[in-house]
């Protein structure tokens, strides 16, 4: 028998504490073990759903072979450093984080490297967190953007933290604005509706101005900062959130991004690359508007949090004499 002293962050579900603790387990055996009662809360069969308190006693009436196969502690060497991790905002709460171009915000594949990896690097080193407590809640990231978009990342330090900010964006509460360079020339503010699926074989998204079935509705509204008579720099919100939304709507209105191989232009995108050398979407998560917010994320309440876009962005926009808006 193990017993657990739960003293994490309050509120947290036992089955997902179970599952970090007992990391290799699959989750069938932990409602499995719950159900028999070999792992009790405080004396008490439990359903796996109840939110933790510090002090609660989690027993786990398992073989030490059992434990020694299910339980792995995740090691600090784990987690590398990125030197050139851009914190643009860090309280005790959250940081938030300028991605680059060609990093995952969160892993793909066991294999992979993320961004999500290097912020608990650099809360480790900082001596923020300890190793041990890695088997409780795991800091990571709350939003997360493609690979070959650039910009702001929040990052959650604590599951209070993560579950308000969860809340935030599922609400759609909070402003998140984007720069982009378009192929044409756009002259107005417009707010822009439509249907999205994806195709999974070849993870891309299709939209229709019709309601399609098992369509996503999504929602984009866009307005130029400075244009050219075949480019545009956009102010662009995203209403809603699905994957590539941005690039797809942009797109299916006939105003595809510099840069992007899945839903642009050929020649447009050829003009860059030869001349500037760009390899990605023109796309940078730029700001976030928070609203009013209430403790423990009151520090952010109200507040907008800006990330310059990546030099070679801003290259181009002072060659094409395009306002970069976020320099």
């Amino acid at each position: 028998m193990r017993e657990l002293i739960f003293q994490e962050d309050a509120g947290q579900r036992l089955d997902k504490y179970l599952q970090k603790y007992l990391n290799l387990a699959p989750k069938s055996f932990l409602y499995k073990m719950l159900r028999k009662k070999n792992i009790v809360l405080n004396g008490k069969k439990a359903e796996g759903s109840e939110k933790l308190k510090n002090g609660d006693v989690i027993r786990l009436y398992l073989s030490e072979e059992t434990l020694e196969k299910f339980h792995k502690p995740r090691k600090a060497d784990q987690y590398p450093l990125w030197p050139g991790l851009e914190i643009v905002y860090e309280d005790c709460q959250l940081l938030l984080v300028n991605k680059p171009a060609g990093m995952l915000s969160q892993k793909a594949d066991p294999k992979d490297v993320s961004l999500n990896e290097y912020l608990i690097g650099y809360l480790l080193e900082s001596g923020q967190m300890a190793p041990e407590s890695l088997a409780g809640f795991t800091p990571g990231v709350c939003n997360r953007l493609d690979r070959n978009t650039s910009g702001l990342v929040i990052g959650a330090k604590t599951l209070a933290a993560a579950q308000e900010i969860g809340r935030l964006l599922k609400e759609r509460r909070a402003g998140k604005y984007y720069l982009a360079l378009v192929k044409g020339r756009v002259t107005r503010k417009e707010r822009i509706r439509g249907w999205l699926t994806k195709d999974e074989t070849k993870n891309q998204a299709r939209i229709s101005r019709e309601p399609l079935e098992n369509g996503a509705p999504i929602e984009t509204a866009y307005e130029p900062l400075a244009a050219k008579k075949d480019m545009t720099l956009l102010k662009v919100e995203l209403i809603t959130g699905k994957t590539h939304q941005i690039r797809s709507h942009l797109a299916g209105i006939g105003h595809p991004l510099a840069g992007d191989r899945k839903y642009g232009d050929a020649a447009f995108n050829r003009y860059f690359r030869e001349n500037y050398g760009l390899n990605s979407q023109f796309l940078h998560s730029w700001q976030i508007e928070f609203p009013v917010m209430e403790p423990p994320l009151e520090s952010v309440s109200q507040r907008t949090i800006t990330a310059k876009p990546p030099k070679l962005f801003q290259k181009i926009l002072q060659a094409e004499k395009l306002s970069a808006g976020g320099k």
